[in-house]
């Protein structure tokens, strides 16, 4: 697997809720909830290259 980049994040407290209890509905961390979702709309814009596709 490939190193993961770390950064920090500041974000609003409500999205953060909002992103912790969704989240949890998905059996995710929040961590990983948010890389799916900015992963889901890269492709979705096709500006996800072929090489970075990690396709679960």
């Amino acid at each position: 697997m490939a190193k993961k980049k770390s950064f920090p994040l500041r974000i609003d407290p409500e999205l953060y809720e909002t992103l912790q209890k969704w989240a949890a509905d998905e059996f995710r961390s929040v961590n990983s909830h948010i890389e799916f979702i900015l992963r889901e709309a890269a492709k979705k814009n096709g500006r996800l290259s072929k090489k970075n596709k990690n396709d679960e």
